[in-house]
Protein backbone atom coordinates (compact mmCIF):
# COMPACT_ATOMS: atom_id res chain seq x y z
CA UNK A 1 0.00 0.00 0.00
CA UNK A 2 1.54 3.37 -1.18
CA UNK A 3 0.59 6.67 0.81
CA UNK A 4 1.68 10.08 0.03
CA UNK A 5 4.70 11.35 2.38
CA UNK A 6 6.92 14.49 2.28
CA UNK A 7 4.17 17.36 2.01
CA UNK A 8 3.86 19.50 5.47
CA UNK A 9 2.78 17.39 8.42
CA UNK A 10 -1.20 18.44 8.32
CA UNK A 11 -1.30 17.60 4.88
CA UNK A 12 0.38 14.12 5.45
CA UNK A 13 -2.16 13.48 8.41
CA UNK A 14 -5.11 14.34 6.04
CA UNK A 15 -3.37 12.48 2.89
CA UNK A 16 -3.84 9.62 4.88
CA UNK A 17 -7.46 8.69 3.72
CA UNK A 18 -7.05 7.67 -0.17
CA UNK A 19 -10.28 6.72 -2.37
CA UNK A 20 -9.21 2.76 -1.49
CA UNK A 21 -7.86 2.79 1.57
CA UNK A 22 -7.05 5.17 4.60
CA UNK A 23 -4.29 4.22 7.10
CA UNK A 24 -6.20 4.57 9.78
CA UNK A 25 -7.62 1.65 9.06
CA UNK A 26 -5.19 -0.63 10.86
CA UNK A 27 -2.36 -0.14 13.40
CA UNK A 28 0.19 -1.90 11.41
CA UNK A 29 -0.34 0.31 8.80
CA UNK A 30 -0.54 3.64 10.98
CA UNK A 31 2.70 2.46 12.50
CA UNK A 32 4.25 2.05 9.18
CA UNK A 33 2.99 5.72 8.54
CA UNK A 34 4.41 6.49 11.77
CA UNK A 35 7.85 4.99 11.26
CA UNK A 36 8.08 7.11 7.65
CA UNK A 37 7.49 10.58 9.66
CA UNK A 38 10.67 9.65 11.77
CA UNK A 39 11.95 12.89 12.34
CA UNK A 40 9.08 14.71 12.36
CA UNK A 41 7.27 13.02 14.94
CA UNK A 42 8.78 12.24 18.64
CA UNK A 43 7.86 10.41 21.39
CA UNK A 44 4.75 8.57 19.51
CA UNK A 45 5.88 4.87 19.37
CA UNK A 46 2.88 2.57 18.80
CA UNK A 47 1.37 0.38 18.88
CA UNK A 48 -1.99 1.90 18.68
CA UNK A 49 -5.52 0.55 19.25
CA UNK A 50 -8.17 0.26 17.02
CA UNK A 51 -9.79 3.31 19.62
CA UNK A 52 -6.67 5.44 19.39
CA UNK A 53 -7.14 5.36 15.64
CA UNK A 54 -10.65 6.39 16.10
CA UNK A 55 -9.19 9.38 17.99
CA UNK A 56 -6.30 9.85 15.55
CA UNK A 57 -8.83 9.62 12.45
CA UNK A 58 -11.25 12.68 14.60
CA UNK A 59 -8.26 14.91 14.46
CA UNK A 60 -7.63 14.38 11.20
CA UNK A 61 -11.30 15.11 10.22
CA UNK A 62 -11.20 18.74 12.28
CA UNK A 63 -7.61 19.32 10.49
CA UNK A 64 -9.02 18.53 6.96
CA UNK A 65 -12.01 21.23 7.37
CA UNK A 66 -10.05 23.88 8.51
CA UNK A 67 -7.79 22.87 5.51
CA UNK A 68 -10.45 22.85 3.27
CA UNK A 69 -11.59 26.30 4.49
CA UNK A 70 -8.58 28.45 4.80
CA UNK A 71 -7.59 26.58 1.25
CA UNK A 72 -11.07 28.65 0.08
CA UNK A 73 -10.23 31.80 1.90
CA UNK A 74 -12.89 31.07 4.44
CA UNK A 75 -12.88 31.13 8.55
CA UNK A 76 -12.61 27.04 9.69
CA UNK A 77 -15.06 25.82 11.30
CA UNK A 78 -14.91 26.84 14.89
CA UNK A 79 -15.51 22.83 15.95
CA UNK A 80 -12.23 21.80 14.08
CA UNK A 81 -10.07 24.83 15.64
CA UNK A 82 -11.25 24.09 18.73
CA UNK A 83 -10.56 20.41 18.36
CA UNK A 84 -7.04 21.22 17.03
CA UNK A 85 -6.45 23.56 20.25
CA UNK A 86 -7.50 20.82 22.73
CA UNK A 87 -5.10 18.19 21.29
CA UNK A 88 -2.23 21.03 21.55
CA UNK A 89 -3.50 21.61 25.35
CA UNK A 90 -3.73 17.98 26.37
CA UNK A 91 0.70 17.39 25.74
CA UNK A 92 2.01 20.99 26.16
CA UNK A 93 5.73 21.04 25.03
CA UNK A 94 8.47 22.44 27.37
CA UNK A 95 12.16 22.97 26.71
CA UNK A 96 14.55 20.59 28.98
CA UNK A 97 17.82 20.99 29.68
CA UNK A 98 20.21 17.34 28.56
CA UNK A 99 23.43 16.69 30.04
CA UNK A 100 25.08 14.32 27.61
CA UNK A 101 28.50 13.24 26.97
CA UNK A 102 29.34 16.15 24.59
CA UNK A 103 27.73 18.84 27.06
CA UNK A 104 24.17 20.27 27.47
CA UNK A 105 21.60 20.19 24.94
CA UNK A 106 17.97 21.70 24.93
CA UNK A 107 15.41 19.31 23.81
CA UNK A 108 11.67 19.87 23.79
CA UNK A 109 9.40 17.43 26.12
CA UNK A 110 5.43 16.90 26.16
CA UNK A 111 3.50 15.85 29.06
CA UNK A 112 0.85 13.62 28.30
CA UNK A 113 0.32 10.20 27.52
CA UNK A 114 1.56 8.93 23.91
CA UNK A 115 -1.72 9.28 22.09
CA UNK A 116 -1.85 12.80 23.70
CA UNK A 117 1.51 13.73 22.89
CA UNK A 118 0.95 12.38 19.28
CA UNK A 119 -2.18 14.38 18.49
CA UNK A 120 -0.45 16.96 20.46
CA UNK A 121 2.28 17.90 17.60
CA UNK A 122 0.16 16.86 14.67
CA UNK A 123 -2.49 19.53 16.41
CA UNK A 124 0.47 21.68 16.28
CA UNK A 125 1.91 20.72 12.94
CA UNK A 126 -2.07 21.87 11.70
CA UNK A 127 -1.37 25.09 13.71
CA UNK A 128 1.70 25.89 11.59
CA UNK A 129 0.27 24.87 8.45
CA UNK A 130 -3.56 27.13 9.12
CA UNK A 131 -1.15 29.97 9.94
CA UNK A 132 1.29 29.95 7.33
CA UNK A 133 0.32 32.50 4.36
CA UNK A 134 1.17 29.60 1.91
CA UNK A 135 -1.26 27.54 3.05
CA UNK A 136 -3.45 30.07 0.99
CA UNK A 137 -1.75 28.03 -1.64
CA UNK A 138 -2.87 24.12 -0.85
CA UNK A 139 -4.39 22.40 -4.05
CA UNK A 140 -6.04 19.75 -4.76
CA UNK A 141 -4.93 16.71 -7.38
CA UNK A 142 -5.84 16.75 -10.62
CA UNK A 143 -5.64 13.18 -11.13
CA UNK A 144 -8.57 11.41 -11.69
CA UNK A 145 -10.51 9.93 -8.40
CA UNK A 146 -7.44 11.24 -6.06
CA UNK A 147 -8.08 12.85 -2.94
CA UNK A 148 -4.66 14.16 -2.15
CA UNK A 149 -3.77 17.81 -1.55
CA UNK A 150 -0.46 19.28 -1.76
CA UNK A 151 1.19 22.52 -1.43
CA UNK A 152 3.26 23.27 -4.92
CA UNK A 153 6.14 24.10 -4.55
CA UNK A 154 6.56 25.08 -8.20
CA UNK A 155 3.47 26.89 -9.10
CA UNK A 156 2.73 24.76 -12.21
CA UNK A 157 2.55 21.41 -10.37
CA UNK A 158 -0.92 19.57 -10.61
CA UNK A 159 -0.99 16.08 -9.33
CA UNK A 160 0.04 14.83 -5.70
CA UNK A 161 2.97 12.86 -7.39
CA UNK A 162 4.06 13.23 -10.76
CA UNK A 163 5.04 9.49 -9.97
CA UNK A 164 1.29 8.16 -9.33
CA UNK A 165 -0.77 10.51 -11.07
CA UNK A 166 0.90 12.19 -13.13
CA UNK A 167 1.73 9.38 -15.22
CA UNK A 168 -1.68 7.79 -14.93
CA UNK A 169 -2.60 10.81 -16.53
CA UNK A 170 -0.09 11.12 -18.83
CA UNK A 171 -0.90 7.38 -20.19
CA UNK A 172 -4.47 8.31 -20.26
CA UNK A 173 -4.04 10.80 -22.92
CA UNK A 174 -1.35 9.07 -25.13
CA UNK A 175 -3.89 5.94 -24.88
CA UNK A 176 -6.62 8.59 -26.46
CA UNK A 177 -4.31 10.20 -28.88
CA UNK A 178 -3.32 6.62 -30.36
CA UNK A 179 -6.28 4.49 -30.02
CA UNK A 180 -7.51 2.51 -32.99
CA UNK A 181 -10.52 2.95 -34.16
Amino acid sequence: MEFLIGEPLALDLVNTRAQDFDVLDTPEVFGNWLDRQAGRLTSVGGPYTADDLGVVRELRAHVAAAVDAVRRGERPPGEAVGAINDAMRAAPAYGQLDVTDGGLTKGARRDGDRLARLLAQLAEAAADLLTDPAASRIRACEGPRCLMIFLPAHPRRRWCSPELCGNRVRVARHYQRHKTG
